[in-house]
């Protein structure tokens, strides 16, 4: 069997520099409908990310605040943070035996995920040629499949889920089998 992650974002930016609020993470498998699972989700240390330099970008913040409230409090509550090496050491873990990364572009959580590994000196546990993006697959279906099924958005563990759910209607769609 083959073993795919999604991974999502929720930051404070879009630069590759920017702050990460949330990261999170599904397992998958592409060529079945069956449920996603082994799930992660962590919330990382906010202020750790500014002392050390990671931006905050003031439009995006300002984004943040017409959001509604429930995600907007998950988002940006400081209880629960986790601190960087904790964060990575638990991605690290989490990823072994996963064949492909996809993300939504992968210049955005990708780029800002790498960034954040080189910033700690830690190497990242991904190689490049294992990301995939979610958003050109989608692109392809002849409706975005995310507007059927999309609930709870811009909370990282569940755009993980909803957008590999759709991955998998996407495989099925085009009958990809492997």
């Amino acid at each position: 069997m083959s073993t795919h992650a999604m991974i999502d974002l929720e930051t404070l930016g879009t630069k590759p520099d920017c702050v990460v609020l949330t990261l999170g993470a599904i397992k998958f498998n592409p060529y079945k409908q069956t449920e996603p699972d082994k799930g992660l989700y962590i919330r990382l240390n906010v202020d750790e990310q500014t002392k050390m330099g990671r931006s905050v970008d003031d439009g995006t913040l300002e984004w943040w605040g017409k959001q509604d409230k429930a995600i907007r409090d998950e988002a940006l509550g400081d209880e629960g943070r986790t601190s960087l090496i904790d964060t990575t050491s638990q991605l690290n873990k989490w990823l072994v035996g996963v064949d492909e990364i996809w993300a939504q572009g992968p210049a955005f959580d990708i780029v800002i995920l790498e960034n954040l590994y080189e910033q700690l000196g830690i190497p990242r546990p991904w190689n490049f040629w294992q990301i995939r993006d979610s958003r050109t697959v989608f692109s392809l279906m002849p409706q975005d499949p995310r507007k059927a099924i999309r609930t709870d958005a811009h909370n990282a563990l569940a755009d993980c889920y909803y957008q590999a759910k759709c991955i998998q209607q996407s495989f099925s769609h085009f009958n990809i089998s492997k």
